[in-house]
């Protein structure tokens, strides 16, 4: 259905305007919370020459806070900043290892988002819309061009951290796509999947009896009421029985290096970023199309959560696994054809509040992401923000603008990927979004 809607016109004038393929997978390293651009990416001395002082009143005219009551004063960046690589990229002393990757990646500094709450927003960034109930990115890729691995999911979600995201299972829901395209949480460590593994007394041909009779039964039920649903039912058993053999040696890395590991900074047997950044690795090793990564708890407002104490902890828990999956999918030669995106669903205000002097509230206005791989020009920066970090004055990205340029590297037209629900058709960037071909290498 999916391939229908991409060819529904097979005319060759649309069949040359479609894009080519540049990325096989996506992996999306999804930072929860919100990181701050001014403490990691974004240096601006006139910030901090007027830390404390009152904020211009035309920089904060027509703007939306989450918390802020309009009388906090600026607050300048806390952390020291650096240029490196030949790109000649700033960063800040709490990513010491991404120094290494700074060649290698696009940075886009002229983020901009509609939505300053974070489970809404996160929910924007993955389905393009605020409510619940929308298929994601990752379920809308696998509806529109499958997966090649036939003994894992096409669409696999790796969550670290504190806690788990706001707005839950939500933000990889297949929403009315069929459900057989929703995201599959899998655990970091032992079993993937809880009650995947049959007991040990039972053995294969057992249970590939009992999935033979089960989808018997599924398809007379199928044949009878015509239900969708449970041909996804049947899918599911069948990719369950299969995932009992695949899923295991997934999970076993004792045949990565000690190189590879300590390249990582994974400790065996202990969860971690880093362990979900190998998985990551090894998925699309094994053709799974889209995986997406949740680290928590990026959300330093101050207090027990601030910008001096908790920020260094996320960024040493990301920094060393991130800038590692770039240098091992360049060196395996899969960074040609894996999409890397890394970032959060907003930035920070350049305000401090009030209750919490050192920390920062959500920012929709300004913000930097980065993306490598898959055709995307390595070691250029895309935007530029204001000499407080307000807002966007050149390269401006909005969300949609990202989403429609994620699925013009896998080789989807954002426009012609559709479903019809509710009497409407619906896609993922809804009736916005344009390919950002500034960064592309043509």
């Amino acid at each position: 259905m999916g391939l229908a809607s991409l060819l529904a016109d097979s005319s060759s004038a649309d069949a040359a305007a479609r894009p080519v393929a540049r990325a096989k997978a996506v992996i999306y390293l999804f930072m929860a919370g919100g990181p701050s651009q001014l403490e990691l990416f974004e240096n601006k001395p006139k910030l901090t020459e007027l830390s404390g002082q009152t904020p211009p009143e035309s920089f904060m005219k027509d703007r939306r806070f989450a918390f802020l009551k309009g009388t906090e004063t600026l607050l300048g960046p806390r952390q020291k900043f650096g240029r490196f690589g030949e790109s000649g990229v700033e960063l800040s002393d709490l990513l010491p290892y991404h120094r290494e990757i700074v060649d290698d990646v696009c940075f886009l500094k002229g983020m901009v988002t509609d939505v300053f709450n974070h489970g809404p927003a996160k929910l924007f960034m993955q389905t393009g819309s605020p409510q619940p109930g929308r298929p994601c990115m990752g379920s809308w890729v696998t509806y529109g061009i499958g997966s090649e691995s036939d003994d894992l999911p096409g669409f696999v979600v790796l969550q670290s951290g504190p806690r788990g995201p706001r707005g839950g299972s939500a933000l990889w829901s297949s929403g009315f796509l069929p459900t057989n395209h929703q995201g599959v949480p899998f655990r970091g460590q032992g079993d993937p999947i809880l009650n995947l593994k049959s007991p040990d007394d039972y053995d294969r041909e057992a249970q590939r009896d009992f999935t033979d009779t089960v989808s018997g039964l599924n398809q007379l039920r199928f044949d009878s009421v015509g239900d969708p649903e449970i041909q996804t039912r049947i899918a599911a058993y069948e990719m369950a029985y299969r995932m009992q053999m695949s899923a295991p040696e997934l999970m076993d890395l004792s045949d990565e290096s000690d190189h590879v590991l300590n390249m990582y900074g994974v400790e065996p047997g202990k969860p971690s970023f880093g362990n979900n950044a190998i998985l990551a690795r090894r998925l699309v090793e094994r053709g799974v199309r889209f995986i997406q990564l949740y680290h928590t708890s990026w959300d330093q407002h101050g207090a027990a959560e601030s910008l001096d104490g908790e920020l260094p902890l996320r960024c040493k828990e990301v920094d060393q696994a991130s800038a590692a999956l770039v240098k091992d999918l360049k060196q395996r030669g899969l960074l040609d054809d894996v999409l890397v995106v890394w970032g959060g669903e907003f930035g920070r205000t350049p305000m401090g509040e009030e209750r919490t002097p050192a920390g920062r509230d959500h920012h929709i206005d300004a913000y930097t992401m980065w993306l490598a791989g898959a055709g995307i020009k390595p070691g250029f920066t895309l935007g530029a923000t204001d000499e407080l970090g307000f807002g966007v004055t050149a390269g401006r990205v909005h969300v949609h603008d990202l989403q429609a340029t994620i699925l013009h590297q896998l080789g989807i037209d954002h426009t012609q990927l559709t479903f019809r629900s509710q009497g409407r058709d619906f896609r993922l960037t809804d009736v916005h979004g344009n390919v950002v071909q500034e960064i592309l290498t043509g």
